[in-house]
């Protein structure tokens, strides 16, 4: 497997462990039974925290598309590899800025991250006029 594979993989971790540490931190008021009761989101961090998990599975199936389809049309790898590092951490950036409630650099990471999956998706178009 790939580094960027491994990101793919990373990205599905983060956008899991977001949800799933705040129910753990919680759970003396999470009900397994209703694990979508609103009540238990009332508070603040988790309700941010659903935020971030759930912004996490909508950002997913772009990323492992993109790193999917810029392997299979022969993309420069190291730089597949290199972008989709890049995407892990600004993820995990976003997930913090999103707890932590900073929206101004929350939106700023999110459209980074967008912009580093463009870049993933269109390099095999460029692939051409890329530098070894």
């Amino acid at each position: 497997m790939t580094i960027a594979e491994w990101c793919v993989f990373g990205t599905l971790l983060l956008s899991l462990l977001t949800i799933v540490s705040v129910k753990w931190a919680g759970i003396s008021g999470f009900d397994n039974s209703k694990p979508r009761d609103p009540d238990f989101y009332d508070d603040p961090i988790r309700s941010r925290a659903l935020g971030a998990h759930q912004n996490g599975i909508e950002a997913f199936p772009f990323f492992a598309f993109a790193v999917l389809l810029a392997e299979f049309r022969v993309g420069p790898l190291r730089l597949i590899d290199e972008l989709a590092v890049l995407f892990l951490i600004v993820r995990i950036a976003y997930v913090f800025t999103y707890i932590g409630n900073r929206p101004t650099l929350r939106s700023i990471l999110w459209s980074i991250g967008f912009a580093i999956n463009i870049a993933i998706f269109f390099l095999p178009a460029i692939r051409g006029y890329l530098t070894s």
